[in-house]
């Protein structure tokens, strides 16, 4: 997926053409809070993501670690950008009320989960994958162009992390046998919010009492229908490169022979010599590292459970 910045038409679905007017709908927007025409203009969008195979295995605890690290990594790239934008728009009317640094903000916490997964110099090992780029690239200019929808990914992000997140938290900590004490999983843990179901219910009241008009409302819905289609493009990407990836190893860890050195201490060599099938076969190990290096497959990875927290968040709300 390319890193550049669509234009506002670029992918529009049947969610988005519901924003794009009508007397029919305006009328009907004009009744409804803004809470409420987010979760109806965004429907058709999110029961495509919610139906996708990534979020249902996820879902039923098929995810190995080194995933979970990777997904960490873009979750930070992500917060970083969204808090950095909202502390510099903290100010501005059509977002201040939204502002809830102490409550909400998740990059001190994912620093820690960071540490845990990478150690203390995780800085120096890791980067932030293209698709993710494109996420925060969006983020960057909506606050610096569009402030104002920065309320899209705020809703998103944190509503999702309250409600969902708190489910692939207890997913994770299970399968990955991460400790109960919240080492690794630091970002899903709100210290300062005593009761999610409530702090949801404020957040949303004051969501609804911002001064927007129709217009504005409409390019808000519009925005939460982009992230989702950011989120299923990531989906299509991690769909090609794990069925390639699915077809070479069975138990979903690359072979440890390179294509180099001695080919004896490759385990499909191994494999295939005790079938009486290794001549004239090659080990896959070289198939998958040209997918990986086609398609930044690890990336691509981490940036598709970094975005999957959102989309929880309209699947339990």
């Amino acid at each position: 997926m390319s890193s550049e910045l669509e234009t506002p038409s670029d992918g529009m679905d049947e969610s988005e053409k519901k924003t794009s007017g009508g007397p029919e709908w305006e009328n009907h927007a004009k009744q409804m809070d803004l809470s409420e025409l987010l979760k109806e203009g965004t429907k058709e969008s999110h029961d495509r993501a919610e139906n996708t195979q990534f979020v249902k295995d996820f879902l039923k605890g098929h995810i190995k670690k080194d995933l979970f690290k990777l997904a960490t990594t873009a979750l930070y790239f992500t917060y970083s950008a969204l808090e950095e934008e909202m502390d510099f728009n903290k100010d501005h009317p059509a977002f201040a009320p939204l502002y809830f640094p102490t409550e909400l903000h998740r990059k001190e916490a994912l620093t820690k989960d960071m540490e845990y997964f990478f150690g203390e110099e995780w800085r120096e090992k890791v980067k932030c994958s293209e698709a993710t780029q494109s996420y925060v690239d969006r983020i960057h200019h909506v606050g610096q162009h569009e402030p104002e929808l920065l309320v899209a990914h705020a809703y998103t992000r944190y509503m999702g992390d309250l409600s969902g997140g708190q489910v692939l938290k207890k997913v994770a900590q299970r399968v990955l046998k991460l400790p109960s004490t919240g080492e690794g999983t630091q970002f899903y843990i709100f210290e300062n919010v005593d009761n999610a179901q409530q702090f949801k219910q404020f957040y949303r009241a004051r969501m609804n009492a911002l001064d927007l008009d129709l217009k504005t409302k409409e390019k808000i819905v519009e925005e939460a229908n982009r992230a989702f289609e950011y989120n299923m493009q990531i989906f299509n990407e991690l769909d090609k490169a794990g069925s390639l990836l699915a077809t070479e190893s069975q138990d979903g860890e690359l072979p440890v022979h390179d294509g180099k050195g001695d080919v004896r201490k490759c385990p499909y060599y191994a494999a295939q010599q005790g079938k009486g099938t290794h001549e004239g076969s090659d080990c896959p190990f070289k198939n998958v590292t040209a997918v990986m290096g086609q398609l930044n497959l690890q990336l691509i990875l981490a940036a598709i459970v970094a975005l999957a927290s959102g989309l929880m968040a309209w699947y339990f709300m």
